[in-house]
């Protein structure tokens, strides 16, 4: 049997199950959400996209409301598309909608299944987002200043010996950064091992094991994970054991560094080390430790880079708000030092600038899929039980009811006089970093340490379109290929330092 028959043949068996199951007894006296028409058994494959899938998904919104449904082979999926859909389901009715889908691909064969963004919603999460909040929480935040401060400082010299290099520099302060926090483990200035090893693992995770938002043929075909290795069209399990392989000794050799660290004696205290000081290390405690702390630097380095290339094209293409939060920076901070966190609530300028960063350039724009642990009724429809259900964040901060000219860059819609309530709806921290009890763990210290980034770039840098050989401005031209983060392709960007004086203080910090 050619391999096109077999996976042909196979393809009719699913459908002819999908079409001959018996549906739940809710669906049949409650209609499912609205959503665009499906093909017979197929179902939605022809509107899916793997790239920019926010973006269709924001269309279905207009078209038929704050809740779509879609279905691929009878896999139910559900895409929230306002505050208020994302916060009745995902928050108020967190206890059947905070399971993550236990795909093959991702979890099973290349070895996922137990970091913290794909972990079911089981004992495992709860230990997982115990030991996350014992190190994270806000009040533990400030122990972690330091290593910002310092990191941000590097970030800066390096930055200005090389601006053309501004993606490698942050990537470089992203991972240095959480591999100080998460291991006390200090990169080298070139060529650091677990910062390569970092980088690969996330490349792999984002770019390959979840690309076209992580669902392989065989996780609708559970049965193709048994072909034998050389069989025509395996190839999918021969790179899954390859990457697996890359992703468990990205978990082991960094904790191996801490645990040899500590019991030298010579290590500085970190995530890892404070849990370790504090808990019982038994076999299960160091199996959870090892993941979450691979998770926090898996996930944060993206957010981080995207974020920040979001900011220096937001800065090009609004300079009097460059412009703007320098003056305040002067006037503030003055001129002879940088600033720090003490500075942040009276910088209201500089903060409104992060926050629409966070909100225009929307770092994970379509929220990793939660997936529901029972049948559940909403606004009159039916939503079936093992739905996997994404909250569209795109739509939510491009939403000109709450953001009134969706598409600008304007900080100062952060700075108007609301009530409590609407400062809440609007404030995209509610959205960027995730919903319910699924939200991301680490966002105060990724939140501090971008800030802190932002603060400094804006007090030392001039950021502006390049000009070529006559003068003429050079537009950037990016692309956003990421399935997962909305990460731009890298642009020509002209950064260097304000003045002479600007470059002494910045000397003085890194000496």
């Amino acid at each position: 049997m050619s391999t096109s028959t077999f996976v042909g043949f196979a393809a009719l068996l699913v459908a002819l199950f999908v079409w001959f199951r018996k549906p739940s007894k809710a669906s049949s006296s409650t209609p499912l959400p609205p959503g665009p028409k499906p093909l017979p058994v197929l179902g939605n494959v022809r509107d899916l996209t793997a790239k920019e899938l926010w973006l269709p998904a924001t269309q279905w919104g207009k078209d038929f409301g704050d809740v779509v449904y879609l279905h691929v082979f009878g896999q139910g999926l559900v895409f929230l598309n306002s505050p208020e859909a994302v916060f009745d389901l995902l928050d108020k009715r967190g206890s059947i909608y905070s399971d993550k889908p236990q795909l093959i691909m991702i979890c099973d064969l290349c070895g996922c299944k137990n970091m913290v963004a794909f972990t079911g919603y089981n004992e495992q999460s709860k230990r997982h987002r115990k030991l996350m909040h014992q190190a994270f929480a806000p009040k533990v935040i400030n122990t972690y200043h330091p290593l910002m401060i310092s990191e941000t400082h590097d970030f800066l010299r390096r930055l200005i010996a090389d601006p053309s290099g501004y993606m490698a520099h942050t990537r470089r302060y992203s991972g240095g950064l959480t591999l100080s926090v998460v291991y006390g483990y200090e990169a080298a200035p070139h060529d650091d091992k677990f910062l390569a090893m970092a980088e690969e693992t996330v490349d792999l995770l984002a770019n390959r094991i979840a690309s076209g938002g992580g669902i392989w043929p065989v996780d609708i075909l559970p049965f193709l994970q048994y072909l034998p290795l050389w069989a025509p069209g395996a190839g999918f399990l021969r790179n899954a054991a390859k990457w697996k392989a890359t992703l468990e000794e990205c978990v082991e050799k960094p904790y191996e560094y801490l645990k040899e660290s500590m019991k030298s004696g010579n290590y500085t205290q970190s995530f890892c080390s404070m849990l370790l000081d504090e808990n019982k290390a038994t076999e299960e405690f160091e199996f959870d430790l090892k993941w979450v702390a691979n998770s926090m630097y898996a996930s944060s380095m993206d957010t981080v880079i995207t974020t920040i290339a979001h900011f220096l094209l937001a800065m090009m293409h609004n300079p009097e708000a460059l412009a703007k939060a320098q003056k305040e920076i002067d006037t503030v901070v003055g001129s002879d030092r940088l600033p720090d966190f003490n500075d942040r609530s009276s910088l209201p300028y500089v903060d409104a600038i992060f926050s629409e960063t966070l909100r225009w350039g929307v770092p994970v724009p379509l929220n990793l899929p939660h997936r529901l642990m029972e049948d559940d009724v909403y606004n009159g429809k039916f939503i079936p039980k093992g739905s996997l259900v994404f909250g569209n964040i795109w739509a939510i901060v491009r939403d000109e009811r709450i953001y009134p000219k969706a598409s600008e860059f304007i900080p100062e819609r952060f700075l108007e006089e609301v009530d409590e309530a609407t400062a809440r709806r609007r404030d995209p921290r509610n959205y960027v970093f995730g919903f319910g009890r699924r939200q991301c763990p680490g966002n105060y210290l990724v939140e501090s340490s971008i800030w802190l980034l932002m603060a400094s770039m804006l007090a030392t840098l001039k950021i502006s379109k390049p000009v070529d050989e006559e003068g003429n401005v050079i537009e950037p031209k990016v692309e956003f290929k990421n399935p997962v983060f909305r990460i731009p392709t890298p642009f020509k960007c002209d950064i260097r330092p304000r003045s002479e004086a600007v470059l002494n203080v910045i000397r003085q910090n890194t000496a």
